[in-house]
């Protein structure tokens, strides 16, 4: 659309106010067709209210989302949920004076939540603008990427979502952690790993960036959209992004974000440059050596091709440690975000550091007084944890009690493994031929059932129950307090049947066999189960052991000495 209007008739806001109808409602307003009605609009309406109000009524009025319930339906849903255009903005949030120093100097600072996108990403923005331009439909069947994980991760859903593409390829450094691997299999990514640095010079013809783009070369039906070079990528800011954050803070003052293709502030800086001027836009880098997952050293973007250098105002540079305490403290505010969005805030928060040290802070100030800043949150810090704990090491959290069971008690429970004391003899052991015949020593297991009994020697042979072996425990006695009152008991307990089972898949002596497990009180045989159950063994145990035994049938059972006929007080048990 042709603007029939002169950029110096125009004051800042009434120009911003143009550039935002202009980039998010073509068409609301005929600028072309009726110039001097739009003219006349901008110029009365903004002298005699303030920007906002006139932002607030233009957004209300003009620029309402369709879709502002946040709803989506029908084939094309999910095509839409992922779609800038079909979504209410994503959410700009001012951090907490905690994690604004600079709060009484009138800086205002706001966290642009790309991590609430439905891919939780930044890398979903351009990734969507990039594969919309690159596929050709019915044609292209495969996308390879050089990524490291959060675009081609987009790419893989947006690829499947947009253009019904299932063949995604990753291609990233065999120095990315073991959980991101992880995480892009889990979206269904082919992966190839390559040697050398784990952040290639873009135009290394020994590198994976450029091993992608010769793959495409190879064949039209592959497609490397490689956001290296591609400058869908950081247009995809000056469509979506930028406007977003203008329509949304028209007051800003300053823009942070970090730079590793240097798309997102490439895009963003060439947008604002344009709506308003005056906004200070600041890149960050990673300092010298140092590695944050996503934003690139100094050095290393000058090989990029993009127009950053003229999209930047200033370069700030974060060391990883910084980057990642502070999203640390972020994620512990209720701003979940992954390491590089502490990397943007730490680099916006030395830039206003700097200037306040050096008299110039206010010089970035609105009419107001108010500094009003923005940064990008970019991603979620879970496929970061492991590295949160190197970076920062154990004083940053909170120690784990009782953390000698992560190598103890692995294993599932199942309520429906412990046995009531009355399912003893029903279940486990073959009924008597006659009444006259019901003496505990005439009793027989079933067959294919082995009785398993965990106390001391000495007790099993006062008395046990009919057919039961001895396995005694060394960590286990009548006086042994339960395993799950005593983590130490636990541990002991677990390790000593562990060991003991351990060869039960190759024992003969348990194939096919039912096994019940007793103790005293029930809950060691309980922890035998949970590892028997663990090797596919048929396994329960009894509730309450031994103790229970004898509580439900107190006048003791018929021993195997005294061959006595079971009292009619313990037909319960049958």
């Amino acid at each position: 659309m042709q603007q029939p209007w002169n950029r110096d008739d125009y004051t800042e806001g009434e120009w911003a106010t143009a550039h935002i109808v202009l980039y998010k409602c073509p068409g609301s307003w005929p600028l072309s067709s009726n110039g001097p009605a739009c003219h006349h609009l901008l110029k009365k309406t903004s002298r005699s209210v303030p920007i906002s109000l006139l932002l607030e009524n233009l957004v209300k009025h003009k620029m309402a989302n369709p879709n502002i319930l946040n709803v989506y339906s029908g084939p094309d849903a999910l095509k839409k949920y992922f779609n800038p255009d079909f979504q209410p903005p994503l959410p700009l949030v001012e951090v907490p004076e905690a994690l604004n120093p600079f709060y009484q100097d009138g800086v205002r600072i706001y966290a642009k939540m790309m991590t609430m996108h439905p891919a939780n990403n930044v890398k979903a923005i351009p990734a969507m603008n990039m594969l919309e331009s690159s596929v050709v439909p019915g044609k292209t069947k495969t996308i390879i990427e050089y990524s490291s994980g959060s675009t081609v991760i987009s790419m893989a859903m947006i690829a499947r979502i947009c253009h019904n593409i299932s063949d995604v390829r990753a291609y990233l450094s065999n120095k990315t952690s073991y959980a991101k691997l992880r995480l892009m299999q889990f979206f269904g990514l082919d992966i190839t790993l390559f040697g050398g640095p784990s952040q290639p010079n873009p135009h290394d013809e020994r590198g994976g960036i450029q091993g992608a783009r010769r793959m495409a070369i190879v064949s039209d039906e592959i497609v490397n959209p490689n956001q290296y070079e591609n400058e869908n990528n950081w247009k995809a800011h000056v469509r979506w992004t930028g406007p977003q954050i203008l329509k949304q803070l028209p007051e800003i003052k300053v823009i942070c974000a970090g730079m590793g293709t240097s798309g997102t502030m490439t895009g963003i800086g060439t947008y604002l440059k344009q709506a308003k001027p005056s906004v200070f836009r600041l890149g960050v880098c990673t300092a010298p050596g140092d590695r944050v997952p996503g934003p690139r050293s100094h050095s290393l973007l000058e090989p990029v091709q993009f127009p950053w250098k003229k999209a930047i105002d200033a370069i700030e540079e974060v060391g990883s440690p910084e980057a990642y305490s502070l999203s640390l403290e972020m994620c512990r505010q209720g701003l979940v975000c992954g390491p590089s969005s502490g990397f943007n805030l730490r680099g916006l928060v030395q830039m206003l550091g700097k200037r306040k040290s050096a008299g110039t802070l206010q010089d970035l100030a609105g009419p107001d007084g108010l500094i009003q800043c923005v940064f990008l949150c970019c991603d979620l810090p879970y496929q970061y944890i492991d590295e949160y704990f190197q970076k920062l090491g154990p004083e940053k959290f909170h120690p784990i009690h009782n953390q000698n069971l992560i190598k103890a008690d692995r294993y599932r429970y199942d309520d429906s493994w412990e046995r009531l004391p009355s399912d003893l003899l029903p279940h486990f052991y073959e009924p008597p031929e006659a009444v006259k015949m019901y003496c505990w020593t005439a009793i027989r297991a079933k067959p294919k059932t082995y009785i398993v009994d965990l106390r001391k020697k000495a007790d099993y042979e006062s008395w046990h129950v009919p057919d039961a072996i001895n396995i005694p425990l060394s960590s286990l006695t009548s006086a042994e307090p339960s395993p799950f009152a005593d983590v130490k008991v636990l541990e002991a307990q677990w390790l000593e049947l562990e060991d003991i089972f351990s060869q039960v898949n190759n024992s003969s002596n348990f194939n096919d066999q039912r096994v019940l497990v007793l103790c005293y009180n029930g809950d060691t045989a309980r922890v035998a189960t949970s590892i028997l159950r663990a090797k596919s063994v048929e396994a329960d145990c009894v509730r309450g052991g031994y103790q229970a035994i004898n509580a439900i049938a107190p006048g003791g059972f018929p021993g195997e000495r005294e061959s006595r006929l079971i009292s009619p007080r313990q037909d319960i048990l049958v």
